[in-house]
């Protein structure tokens, strides 16, 4: 279970409500069967998972509000601790889940004053970032902005499928015996994508010894060979947003053994009498490539909303990435200044010698690099180019002598975050 770290929260609210954090596993109970009223009985169990066995959760990272007159719960969130890999650098994030409040208690500013903590909360954690696969444009008003690939995908019906002879491939569920070879296997694939999540062996061992404790109750199948050797993996997830068979996850696979994967998961859906195979994977995922080239209808894609507390700090971790991009590009070496410019305030970007030299926020400007407040985090994280953000926002504005050298920085990149609970 996890521990108080820290004083637990009571923080009295107009209308005799009180703002609390969890104090002990009664109060995660009362959170857990909440989240069950709130969202669904399937999370009842995530909840207790989540607490029990998330690596580095505490007590802290739960809040809730109360009435005291009844004592009911009425709204809550957590804060859920991941490491998100932007190129070769580590961020530390807390996304923010199971937000949710009874209707009666509604529009009373009670998830605000919830995300007032988070934000406290994600410092004491030396969190850069909060992430959440919030309902569309309600997060906005607290800062969050959409900026990476999330649920949606590609649909096959099955009818698509090449019909080639491939060789014989068998799947059987992984065990947490098998975690050395997923490490393994996931490591690689994520080393194909530029934004990703570090996934510890601690994290593999909560999803693989407790899968019925997590929210998507995943079922990882491994691909063996004629010769039973491990091809590969692939995740099905039994909780998920849409009516097809689901695949959240695959590692790096061949053709062969994707075609297999592919077939494996047309029969499941029939058997299971559901409309299909969802692929929910990067863009350059191997079955992602496979089923685009046999036919498979492009849903679109959602994405996950990214809140940026401090942009100076942010340009700053990332600075080694930054320096890696321009060392290999025409602006080798540069000395120079970028200012941001957000209007209220702004951040300067200082290089010698191509190396980060420093990072300040300032004042209120604008200059030759100009964006609205949020705009520029779909491109920091490599999700939109300036063009396709200037699109939607003709506010947004960069001059031609700084276009090439901002598009150098800030590349669109493969990012898909893998969700690990």
């Amino acid at each position: 279970m996890p521990t108080n770290q820290t004083s637990p929260l009571a923080q009295p609210l107009p209308h005799g409500l009180i703002l609390r954090t969890a104090r002990n596993e009664e109060d995660i109970e009362r959170i857990a069967l909440f989240n069950g009223v709130i969202h669904g009985a399937e999370l009842i169990p995530a909840v207790r998972g989540l607490a029990a066995h998330y690596p580095d959760m505490e007590y802290a990272d739960w809040v809730f509000v109360e009435d005291e007159t009844s004592g009911e719960m009425i709204s809550s969130l957590c804060l859920i601790p991941w490491t998100l890999r932007y190129g070769r650098v580590d961020l530390r994030v807390g996304e923010m889940g199971l937000v949710g409040t009874i209707e009666a208690y509604r529009r009373r500013g009670l998830v605000r004053v919830q995300i007032e903590y988070f934000q406290k909360r994600l410092a004491e954690r030396g969190c850069l970032l909060s992430f959440i696969q919030g309902i569309p444009y309600y997060y906005r008003q607290f800062g969050y902005e959409y900026a990476l690939p999330l649920e949606g995908g590609l649909r096959l019906s099955g009818r698509e499928l090449p019909d080639l002879a491939i060789p014989d491939f068998t799947f059987r569920r992984a065990t947490v015996d098998d975690l050395p070879i997923l490490q393994r296997l996931y490591d690689e694939a994520a080393a194909d994508l530029t934004i990703g999540v570090v996934r510890s062996q601690d994290h593999w061992r909560y999803i693989l010894t407790h899968p019925q404790l997590t929210t998507l109750v995943p079922e990882f199948l491994l691909i063996l060979d004629r010769e039973g050797r491990i091809a590969g993996y692939f995740m099905l997830p039994e909780n998920h947003f849409y009516d097809e068979l689901s695949i959240n996850e695959s590692s790096r696979l061949s053709f062969d053994a994707g075609l297999a994967v592919l077939r494996h998961c047309r029969d499941l859906a029939a058997q299971r009498k559901l409309p299909g195979v969802r692929l929910n994977l990067p863009a350059n995922n191997t079955l992602a490539q496979m089923a685009r080239s046999f036919g498979a209808h492009d849903l679109g894609l959602y994405a996950w909303q990214i809140h940026v507390a401090d942009m100076a700090a942010l340009l700053r971790a990332i600075a080694p990435v930054l320096e890696d991009r321009l060392a290999a590009s025409p602006f080798a070496g540069l000395t120079g200044d970028l200012l941001f410019c957000f209007f209220r305030e702004s951040v300067r970007l200082s290089f010698v010698g191509g190396k980060v030299d420093g990072v300040a926020a300032e004042g209120p400007a604008q200059g030759s690099i100009n964006f609205p407040p949020l705009k520029i985090i779909p491109l920091i994280f490599g999700h939109r180019t300036v063009e396709e953000l200037r699109a939607a926002s003709p506010d947004i504005h960069v001059d031609n002598a700084r276009k090439l050298l901002i598009d150098t920085l800030f590349p669109q990149v493969t990012g898909f975050i893998y969700v690990g609970y």
